[in-house]
């Protein structure tokens, strides 16, 4: 597709962006306070495609009623996770999917253009028509039923593409149509979702296959011991910007334990490391490995090495302090 033909559609759908339906508003039927993101496009439409170009960004947090994918096209930013509290680093020629109410916010700042486009599809539609190509996923396939049954289930999938793949072209091709809308342009993204969805599936795929290969399993138990004092399931996730579950599914199939089983055993073996070597306090060394409470170290530690740490450290370590 000619370049200038997509220039062109980004620099329209850019300036058009300001200017869609940002209603934000709470969920009166959940009870809840946080913003809800109301559909942005036309009542008629099913699938819609929205780009933000600019040098920053600072949404205010927000959920959506609907599937999202966005694309670092041209430079990076951060998406800030509800569920996580914290910003994950999507780089330029990066996807970010999240699911319908999952929290989200974009963040960015350049001294040149950053561009992140979108496509937005409504939940009902893509559990119509967008599924089935997912169903021999089993990780894909929960991320997107997720959902269906925990409406506030804050998980997201974060993919990083060649330039060469053939999404990009498909982005570009829906760009142009859907900058250049005439009555059948529904009928025709539509089909060009389902083959993305398809190719994104692909690429999930291989990514999970490349890193069984690579022993990520290993990068993350050392990244965790790297991390002891805030080391979180969603914080792992973010930093190697994999679906949590994936992650679990992952560390138990290599490691036998779970990721609650592992930070424990490094934070008590950590903890035992400074009780026998330092002469920092108990409550220092709580503090150090993440118990900020002294009283939920004590117990953590009873029930994994089968005393208290203060008679542990009379029996290995230096005089209790």
């Amino acid at each position: 597709m000619e370049q200038e033909k997509i220039r062109e559609a980004v620099d329209k759908l850019g300036a058009d962006f300001p200017n869609l339906n940002w209603n934000f508003r709470p969920d009166p039927s959940s009870g809840r306070l946080e913003l809800i993101s109301q559909w942005l496009g036309e009542e008629n439409e099913d699938v819609m495609l929205c780009v933000f170009k600019g040098k920053r960004i600072q949404e205010r947090f927000h959920r959506q009623d609907f599937f999202f994918i966005n694309f670092a096209m041209q430079g990076d930013y951060h998406a800030l996770s509800s569920r996580y509290d914290e910003e994950t680093l999507i780089q330029e020629g990066d996807c970010y999917i999240g699911q319908p109410f999952s929290g989200y916010a974009l963040r960015s700042s350049s001294e040149s253009d950053i561009v992140i486009p979108g496509i937005l599809i409504r939940k009902t539609v893509f559990f119509n028509e967008y599924l089935a190509p997912l169903s021999s996923d089993p990780m894909l396939l929960k991320f997107f039923l997720d959902p269906e049954f925990n409406e506030y289930s804050d998980e997201y999938i974060h993919l990083k593409l060649e330039k060469s793949s053939p999404i990009w072209d498909l982005l570009d091709l829906m760009l142009v149509e859907y900058a250049n809308k005439k009555e059948d342009t529904q009928k025709i993204l539509k089909p060009m979702i389902f083959s993305l969805m398809m190719y994104l599936a692909r690429e999930h795929g291989k990514q999970k296959e490349e890193d069984q290969k690579q022993g990520t399993e290993e990068e993350m138990v050392r990244w965790i011991d790297s991390h002891l004092d805030d080391a979180t399931l969603g914080s792992l996730s973010s930093h190697f910007g994999y679906h949590p579950n994936y992650i679990s599914s992952m560390l138990h199939k290599k490691t036998g334990k779970t990721f609650s089983e592992i930070l424990l055993e490094l934070r008590m073996k950590r903890a035992q490391l400074l009780m026998r070597n330092t002469d920092l306090s108990i409550e220092k060394i709580a503090d150090m490995i993440g118990y900020h409470n002294t009283s939920n170290f004590y117990k953590a530690f009873r029930g994994w090495a089968g005393e208290s740490p203060r008679s542990w450290q009379k029996t290995n370590g230096q005089s209790v302090t």
